[in-house]
């Protein structure tokens, strides 16, 4: 990643100006990643009126601006990963991942009331200074997902697929990959799904193996079955079966109890709400 090579002893404005740049490229959470780049902006222009090296001369400002520019590269950190992961992994996460959008500019937020800039501000006037810190503040972005993301998430998640699902399961990856067909860009997925297994597998993180095993067999078998048939993944055995052997787990559990871990699995992914009861009632109206 190009920017990580630039993150490395970057301070705060330099975090900044990545962010803004990585959030234009952003192919994934478009919106939020515009929302945490521009409220970081209004961070910058604040700091480079007060000219960082000026703080870091101040003993008490030393630690807080650490904590700030490492918050920021969390932040980078999440607005390139809307570019470079899986799609579907992404899409999969849903609303973990505009958590983390929300935790990350309220921790960004934290470190920021921790300098004491108005202490050491002597050139700066301090009205403005203050102005400018209640205008941060106040300025609660809102992160969420738009309703084609719920829309395309709710059929990644659902074990049996019908045409209308493909189509807007192909609609979805059309976008993400305007220059590649379908089938290519299950392809390109499929890849960068194994890519984010072998590190869930590394963090023997099973949750997160067994969601990104269901998006896997999603750009496998999404476009297999005859158009007026259920475009379905493996049966329910088969697939908890496939789950448990590669981690090691033995026995066999009974359908029932394999589709109620399979879901609340998935139910973690979608934290909010609105959307748990909705899948919910999506997923148990399949059997």
């Amino acid at each position: 990643m190009e920017s990580f090579a630039q993150a490395v002893g970057a301070d705060a404005i330099g975090l900044i100006n990545l962010i803004v740049a990585a959030a234009q490229n952003a192919t994934m959470h478009r919106k939020n990643c515009e929302q945490v780049a521009g409220h970081v902006r209004m961070i910058g222009n604040l700091l480079e009126k007060l000219k960082l090296t000026y703080l870091r001369s101040f003993p008490a400002t030393g630690e807080p601006l650490d904590g700030l520019e490492e918050a920021l590269r969390k932040a980078l950190d999440m607005v390139e990963s809307c570019r470079e992961k899986s799609y579907l992994y992404v899409l999969a996460m849903g609303w973990t991942v505009v958590y983390q959008f929300r935790e990350i500019q309220d921790e960004i937020d934290r470190y920021l009331k921790l300098v004491p800039l108005i202490s050491v501000v002597h050139e700066y006037q301090i009205q403005n200074l203050k102005e400018s810190l209640q205008a941060i503040e106040d300025d609660h972005r809102e992160y969420t997902l738009d309703e084609e993301e719920m829309e395309a998430q709710s059929v990644i998640l659902k074990r049996d697929r019908t045409k209308r699902d493909a189509i807007i399961l192909e609609k979805s990856l059309s976008r993400q990959y305007p220059e590649l067909k379908f089938r290519e860009a299950l392809q390109e997925e499929k890849e960068k799904l194994h890519v984010e297994l072998q590190k869930s597998q590394v963090k023997n993180d099973i949750k997160q193996c067994c969601v990104i095993e269901h998006l896997i067999e999603v750009t496998e078998h999404v476009v297999n079955a005859p158009p007026e048939k259920n475009l379905s993944l493996n049966a329910d055995a088969q697939y908890v079966t496939a789950s448990k052997s590669s981690h090691g787990a033995s026995g066999l559990q009974s359908e029932d109890q394999a589709k109620s871990e399979w879901q609340a699995d998935l139910f973690d992914c979608c934290a909010e709400p609105c959307l748990s009861v909705f899948l919910k009632h999506f997923l148990l109206s399949n059997p």
